[in-house]
């Protein structure tokens, strides 16, 4: 629906309407068209009069089409709008000359085929910028033009964004290899808000795709390429309908409801869920000693073993400690010896996991040169002058008679901490390196009850795979004070670096301080179904695995959230993605289409069927990151300059404030 502009009214309205009439024809015969002296602007977007071959002529033979305007145009961003069906292999020449657009295909054209040039706005006049509007050429190189059309959506299978500018495409051939290997043989490009639309469709039967062609042969060909597949089929199909636009006085009061017929193509909801598969083909993307203390590899793909290190120029047996992405894709290797640290070049030879050209994984064996990014002699003179600055620092101190030091305080390893802040919560405590000895009884939690302190029991561990983090656990009580105590020299990392003491206080807040959330799933019959809470940047705030179709989020900051849910089909906790060639799809998501306000001291319920809504509606726009596309529109500036001048003339002429 769209709203016409709020009508201008003054205090007389009675005056306004009686010189209207006279204002206009003394506007229309003093102005000059699109002078700068307040005159009519060029309002009129441009109209096609002749082409050649006529718009839907058949049996065309040229590859050469000249569409001839009114005026003279321009073209904005021709290689991205204008879409040529079926798809051309080698890149058609389009421009514009004059009052003319010229399209020259390279291809070979095809017999009995319905060609569609489909412009979109990318054409406008040459003077103000006035689109043409949506607009497509179409030729038949055969007896008939295909009419119908499809549209539909195509969304990013892990969030429900809208996929700007992925190609979506159409195949009569229905068999599973048809995507990666044959082209697409109606193509179209989707919009700001994944939309697509595709022209000159043939009666049949078909399957959509959508893929990001990186290579640009409109087939599925590289497992880095977007793709979006499913098995549904359809046959293109239309209806007359109705249209109803809602014609607005003023942004309260409905002047007119217009009832426009046209033709309504089918289908036109078809969506399609954009997902990378992963990559399987393992190779090292870049070895490099970016840290003195630490050599660091990363691949585009895990493996279960981290490559296996020989030193050639020092003994590296026992002188890494190994620290692991979660998905081993990047492994750091963290030096204990300071001599090797201090030894500016290390050669290593490093035998790993690789996948070879039929991507089978195969053990690799390369001999590398790690050099520290700032050489060993360097960091020496830095840390000198640091040390002389602190010197001067002191001396000027004592010079002043202020107190100062004549001896440098030592260096301490220094610890980052969060606070619990809600029962169930963790203390992770993190240090930046590995870390050698923890002594446990060093370490007290203390609950404050009343004006005492009482001691309490507390588990503390180390997080699996990182030995730079450890975790505290207790059993926390809400509205209770806690104080966190770790002795000096608790916590010794690999260089022998010791903590000063920590004193940490922190409180749980009460229960009237928080907030509560129940969801109730329906329309989806699965007990693997996990919910995600969201904050307002679309980023996982808690999440919990639904029991029998309810999740409770209990202990809830106050706060607006949003809401997204997905199938754990392997029930490994995570999203996971799909693979066209093992004939799986990514893991089916979910959003909430409206934001959830739990305000302090309530319990929120909240009652979701997962499917009332089609995906492409369901992503609030609050946390849709990908908007539509602007649409060009005529300005229609006359009309704002025509109140204006009337506005001056007739206070002009009257004398009267309107």
């Amino acid at each position: 629906m769209k709203k016409q502009p709020i009508k201008y009214v003054t205090r007389h309205p009675s005056l306004w309407e009686g010189l209207g009439g006279l204002l206009i024809l003394l506007l229309a015969s003093c102005a000059r068209m699109g002078s700068p002296d307040g005159g009519w602007y060029d309002d009129t977007p441009p109209y096609v009069v002749s082409s050649s071959p006529e718009e839907n002529a058949t049996f065309v033979k040229t590859r050469r089409i000249v569409i001839n305007f009114n005026e003279y145009v321009k073209l904005q961003d021709a290689q991205n709008k204008v879409i040529i069906s079926p798809p051309q292999l080698e890149m058609p020449e389009i421009k514009e000359g004059g009052k003319r657009v010229i399209v020259e295909l390279k291809d070979t054209l095809k017999e009995n085929t319905t060609y569609t040039i489909d412009f979109g706005d990318a054409i406008s006049d040459n003077n103000e910028g006035n689109p043409m509007g949506n607009y497509a050429f179409t030729f038949s190189t055969g007896s008939n033009i295909d009419t119908l059309e499809v549209a539909g959506y195509v969304l990013a299978a892990e969030n429900l964004e809208p996929v700007k500018g992925i190609l979506v495409g159409l195949y009569d051939d229905l068999s599973d290899t048809a995507f990666s290997s044959k082209p697409m043989i109606r193509i179209s490009r989707t919009d700001g808000s994944g939309h697509f639309s595709i022209k000159g469709v043939a009666p049949g039967t078909y399957r959509a795709y959508a893929l990001q062609d990186a290579d640009e042969d409109y087939s599925y060909s590289q497992k880095s390429e977007m793709l979006a597949f499913n098995h549904d089929r359809f046959e293109p199909s239309w209806k007359p309908d109705i249209r109803q636009d809602t014609v607005w006085r003023d942004s309260l009061h409905i002047e007119n409801i217009l009832r426009t017929p046209f033709i309504h193509f089918l289908p036109d909801d078809i969506t399609l869920l954009a997902f990378t598969a992963e990559q399987d083909s393992r190779y090292l993307l870049k070895a490099e000693r970016k840290e003195p203390n630490r050599l660091d590899f990363y691949f585009t793909y895990g493996d279960s073993l981290p490559p296996r290190l020989r030193g050639l120029n020092f003994d590296a047996d026992s002188a890494f400690i190994v620290e692991a992405s979660q998905k081993n894709d990047t492994i750091f290797y963290w030096l204990r010896d300071t001599t090797l640290i201090n030894q500016d070049t290390l050669m290593v030879e490093a035998q790993y996991m690789m996948t070879d050209t039929s991507n089978v994984l195969v053990s690799k064996t390369d001999t590398m040169e790690f050099l520290a990014k700032v050489p060993y002699e360097k960091r020496m003179k830095a840390k000198q002058k640091e040390h002389d600055e602190w010197i001067k620092a002191q001396e000027k101190l004592k010079k002043k008679g202020e107190k100062y030091d004549s001896i440098k305080p030592r260096e301490f390893l220094q610890l980052k901490m969060t606070s619990a802040v809600a029962p169930g919560s963790t203390i992770i405590i993190e240090s930046p390196t590995p870390l050698q000895q923890i002594t446990t009884d060093s370490i007290h939690l203390y609950m404050k009850v009343d004006s005492t302190q009482q001691e309490i029991d507390y588990t503390f561990s180390r997080v699996a795979g990182n030995d730079r983090l450890c975790k505290l656990q207790a059993p926390w009580k809400t509205g209770t004070e806690y104080i966190l105590e770790i002795d000096s020299a608790a916590i010794v990392n690999i260089y022998g670096l010791e903590n000063k003491t920590v004193t940490q206080s922190f409180k749980v807040k009460a229960d009237d301080e928080f907030s509560a959330l129940t969801v109730n799933l329906t329309g989806v019959q699965d007990t693997g179904i996990v919910v995600q809470l969201l904050n307002g940047s679309d980023a996982v705030v808690s999440q919990m695995r639904a029991k029998r179709g309810v999740a409770t989020f209990k202990y809830l900051t106050p706060g607006k959230y949003f809401l997204r849910a997905f199938i754990d089909a392997n029930g490994n906790n995570l999203w996971d993605t799909g693979d066209y060639y093992a004939d799986r799809q990514p893991e089916t998501v979910y959003y909430y289409n409206k934001e959830m306000d739990c305000k302090v001291k309530w319990s929120h319920t909240c009652d979701w069927n997962l499917t009332a809504l089609p995906r492409h509606k369901q992503k609030p726009q609050a946390i849709t990151k990908q908007k539509a596309d602007q649409e060009r529109k005529l300005r229609n500036r006359n009309l704002d300059r025509a109140k204006q001048l009337g506005k001056e003339y007739i206070q002009k002429k009257t004398g009267m404030k309107l």
